[in-house]
């Protein structure tokens, strides 16, 4: 209600009138107040003027005789008479003697008499808690004060009228506010009530959300007052707004959701470095998901430096800037261009950044393939080119040099077959075209069988073989032939890389809802930044290659596993050995 224009018009013009009612009768008050006290303390002063002038002329010498005078005083004029002598002791009191410890002569009143014409103060009496107005007059002899005669008189009657004069002046005030209220309030209603209704139009389309379906009252349109004239404007204004609306409305939305679907990262910063505007992308690509980054610091948000450097060379250059930047140790290689938008907003920046990190990544993988397919092939074709220039330069006349180099000849196409056979059943893998014959299988009978067919060649290499494994070990859903392979290419690897008294462990064990296979041994270990690569086609931790093979055992080892649903990965200290792992779901 205190919201209404209504009482925004009434409630100063009601607070005024109040204030001026209050003023006014606290001056009344105050007045009143100060003429009734006057009236007493004059009245009270006369009556002290009287007995001290007849004390002065009766020169009363008993005390009996004082006594008597002044009670009769104090009867007739309602008043408390005490006589003091120069000593401060009481020599006549109309009332009863009261005791104190310290002379009368230090009481104000009195204190103020022996200087003055005359002495008044005004406190509560220790004798009956009444508020008391006193008086008190000298009786001189020449110069000297023989006598002091003090007049007393309760305020008890002051009060009484004074809080009759309060509560009249009250009743008037609160009377006159409230019929002062109620004439405002009914002359603003009637000057607000076509605002009013004007309000409540705009209530309702604000509701409605600028529908098309809404229209002013008719009433109000036909009016030639300023209220019409408001309302049809705000009508005309509305349907323009209605409509920019829309087109906003629509553009916003095309351009949320090409935000939202957008795989680069756009951020919005002002000035002030503050960011106004970020797109989900960033957010995955940094890995900031849940975290609310409006309005907050590009300092506080991005904390890298290479992002607020180049927003800070936009700034001050106003010129568009780009940079590669690697952010460590998460290995991110991200572009970004950054271009100023002083036409939208001075000091603004947009921001656009691109991860080309899969693209590095696949690049390095595209280069090392290259390479690796290249060095792996050079070799046999070398040996073949070899071998046949020394056939055609006369050994073919040699027939046992001849039937030694063709034995050669094809260990290399050999080698070459083997080559390719796997490069074509890694590529059959991965495109799906190798069926699974997924049955319950026993990871036990598995193990036992790689370790009975690579056994022999692990005992003429000097390695100690240890299986780890519990009878009571689950069954897996899997292709056993398949998981043979990669158990025994994990096997045969270990057995190629631990030296000659070393030892390799064979376990299979259940881990929750699937079973987990490792082979774990004591060889020469792999190095730590060739780790994440060892499943990549050809290649290899051994830089010179010498340790024979393709490169493409884990390669299909890793495809297979993830064909039944798995995952497979290694840990390894370098020269202390290896751990291979893979999880196969329970059958």
């Amino acid at each position: 209600m205190s919201k209404s224009i209504r009482y925004n018009i009434a409630l100063p013009i009601i607070i005024v009138i109040l204030i001026i009612q209050l003023a006014l009768g606290g001056f009344y008050a105050y007045y009143f107040n100060k003429v009734i006290y006057e009236t007493i303390r004059d009245d009270l002063l006369t009556t002290a003027r009287f007995i001290a002038l007849s004390l002065s002329e009766d020169n009363l010498q008993s005390e009996d005789g004082l006594n008597h005078k002044i009670s009769q005083w104090a009867t007739l004029f309602s008043v408390r008479i005490t006589v003091i002598n120069d000593q401060g002791s009481i020599i006549g009191d109309s009332g009863s003697r009261p005791q104190y410890d310290e002379t009368y002569l230090e009481l104000p009143e009195v204190i103020k008499a022996k200087t003055q014409e005359y002495g008044i103060d005004q406190r509560r009496s220790n004798e009956t808690r009444i508020d008391t107005l006193y008086i008190a007059l000298p009786i001189k002899n020449g110069n000297q004060t023989e006598r002091i005669v003090r007049v007393a008189v309760p305020l008890t009657k002051f009060h009484t009228e004074q809080t009759q004069l309060f509560m009249t002046l009250g009743g008037v005030i609160l009377l006159s506010t409230i019929l002062i209220t109620v004439l405002i309030i009914n002359v603003s209603q009637l000057a607000t009530r076509p605002i009013e209704k004007l309000t409540k139009s705009i209530s309702k389309l604000s509701q409605q959300g600028f529908s098309s379906d809404w229209k002013p009252d008719v009433a109000d349109l036909e009016r030639n007052d300023e209220v019409g004239r408001l309302t049809f404007a705000f009508n005309y204004l509305t349907e323009q707004l209605q409509n920019q609306i829309e087109a906003l409305e629509y553009e916003r939305n095309k351009i949320s959701a090409v935000l939202q679907e957008m795989t680069d990262g756009v951020l919005i910063i002002d000035k002030e470095g503050t960011i106004q505007l970020i797109n989900p992308a960033v957010k995955k690509m940094l890995n900031l998901d849940g975290v609310n980054l409006i309005g907050k610091s590009i300092m506080q948000a991005l904390d890298y430096p290479h992002f607020i450097e180049l927003w800070q060379r936009v700034c001050n250059s106003k010129e568009t800037q780009s940079a590669l930047i690697e952010i460590q140790p998460k290995k991110l290689y991200i572009q970004c261009s950054a271009v100023p938008l002083e036409q939208v907003s001075e000091g603004s920046v947009l921001m656009i950044l691109q991860n080309l990190t899969r693209q590095r990544y696949l690049e390095t993988v595209r280069r090392d393939f290259i390479s690796n397919i290249s060095h792996e092939l050079r070799t046999p074709l070398a040996s073949l080119k070899a071998l046949t220039e020394t056939l055609q330069e006369g050994a073919l006349e040699d027939p046992p040099a001849a039937r030694k180099f063709l034995l050669q000849i094809e260990v290399e196409v050999d080698s070459l077959s083997h080559m390719v056979s796997e490069l074509l059943e890694l590529s059959r893998i991965e495109s799906g075209q190798v069926p699974l014959r997924l049955r319950p299988a026993s990871p036990v009978e598995i193990l036992e069988k790689v370790v009975e067919r690579l056994g022999l060649q692990a005992e003429r290499a000097g390695v100690e073989v240890i299986s780890n494994f519990s009878p009571l070990t689950p069954n897996v859903l899997a292709d056993p032939q398949r998981l043979e392979e990669v158990l025994g290419n994990l096997f045969h690897n270990a057995i190629k890389f631990t030296p000659r008294g070393g030892k390799i462990t064979l376990s299979v064990r259940p881990e929750g809802d699937q079973v987990l296979f490792s082979v774990e041994d004591t060889g020469v270990g792999i190095p730590a930044e060739d780790l994440p690569r060892i499943f990549e086609r050809f290649y290899k931790a051994d830089r010179a290659r010498a340790s024979g093979g393709t490169g493409l055992g884990l390669a299909i080892a890793k495809h297979v596993v993830e064909a039944h649903g798995g995952i497979i990965w290694a840990e390894s200290i370098e020269k202390k050995g290896s751990t291979f792992y893979f999880l196969i779901p329970k059958g």
